[in-house]
């Protein structure tokens, strides 16, 4: 028997350098950040959260899934700290408070269906940024998904888990679908349990990008590549964006 979720296995795969890359990113962009309000939207398991939390500043995670947010609050929970949860669907955050800070990281943006869905969200967040906010996202480029993950694969395995990740071009423009296999070792049947999902992410253009955060009020947008310590172009794998409401 698996004792264990999805999340858990995938999230146990993540490096921890780059939400300590995220949580710098931020602070170099908001200097007001030690009174600043923060939401961090698709928090996921709440690595990055957690992380701004053990440094003191006030922040809330938001997310759709259950079992992510279930693991951010059992990591609060053992790093001592208070992060607010709340389940919530990104395309509507009509019930929640205001803020200076709105992160959302680890292109959970891509995962949106299509240009309509972002318009939505972006508008969404810039209706609860407070004057003066700021917005701070990262998304994967068009050459990710055009050049660099068609035919991907990478595999991990250790005593107890083996993992295949295996990505392929989408049907759609800029889009990628990747599919996630983990063999879990069960040790009471003395045999591999598989769990399997299927990710679909699509990005866009950077003029379309701009365009849609334009539509949506942002007028002061800032974009860089490798987290604000390069210039973007075409061929930069990911792209964050810092977008200022005046």
């Amino acid at each position: 028997m698996i004792y264990t979720t999805f999340a858990q296995l995938y999230d146990d795969l993540m490096e921890p350098e780059i939400y300590t890359r995220w949580c710098s990113l931020v602070e170099e962009q908001v200097p007001t950040i030690s009174s600043a309000q923060i939401l961090d939207l698709a928090c996921g398991t709440g690595r990055l959260a957690v992380l701004f939390a053990k440094k003191g500043y006030n922040i809330a995670g938001a997310d759709l899934s259950t079992d992510m947010l279930a693991l951010a609050e059992k990591r609060a929970r053992d790093e001592k700290v208070k992060v607010p949860l709340i389940e919530t669907d990104m395309l509507d955050l009509s019930e929640l408070a205001k803020f200076d800070v709105i992160t959302c990281c680890l292109d959970s943006l891509c995962y949106l269906e299509n240009e309509e869905d972002m318009l939505k969200v972006f508008s969404q967040v810039y209706s609860h940024l407070k004057k003066g906010g700021d917005f701070i996202f990262d998304v994967i480029s068009p050459y990710q998904t055009d050049v660099v993950y068609p035919g991907y694969m990478y595999n991990y395995t250790d005593n107890e888990q083996a993992f295949i990740w295996q990505s392929y071009s989408g049907e759609k423009p800029h889009s990628v679908t990747h599919i996630l296999n983990f063999f879990v070792y069960d040790k009471q049947n003395n045999e591999y349990a598989r769990l399997s999902e299927t990710h679909y992410e699509r990005t866009y253009t950077l003029s379309k990008y701009l365009k849609l955060l334009d539509a949506a009020g942002f007028e002061n947008v800032e974009k860089f590549g490798d987290f604000g310590s390069a210039e973007l172009s075409e061929t930069t794998d990911r792209w964050f964006f810092v977008c200022h409401k005046a």
